[in-house]
């Protein structure tokens, strides 16, 4: 078996990768550090918000999901989305990143597993 990164290290790296592309980034709840999962919510300066999970693939390889708003939805659904997954999983890790471009973020944080 693989040894895999902590969490914690994980939600540390996203955080300073989106401040030093000049974005900000809050922990809105933290988790198990070392194998919690993490809901990253990810926003465009004035933007819908975009909403990725981390999950483990069957080939024993994590990662990121997205998570589509419901139709005619407004961002009301990010907190109940939010408030479901952390009822069903308590080491929950949801952290905000308000980046320059949610795109080119996204695809770059595959780079961080």
């Amino acid at each position: 078996m693989e040894p895999r990164l902590a969490t914690s290290v994980l939600v540390g790296a996203l955080v300073r990768k989106a401040e030093a592309d000049g974005g900000f980034a809050a922990v809105l709840a933290k988790g198990d550090a070392t194998a919690g999962s993490i809901l990253v919510i990810l926003l465009q300066r004035g933007g819908p918000p975009q909403v990725l999970e981390r999950v483990l693939a069957g080939t024993g390889e994590y990662r990121w999901e997205s998570s589509a708003s419901p139709p005619g939805a407004e961002q009301a659904w990010v907190p109940e989305l939010v408030a479901r997954r952390r009822r069903f999983d308590p080491d929950l890790w949801v952290i905000e990143l308000d980046v320059p471009s949610v795109e080119r973020f996204a695809a770059e944080m595959n780079a961080l597993n």
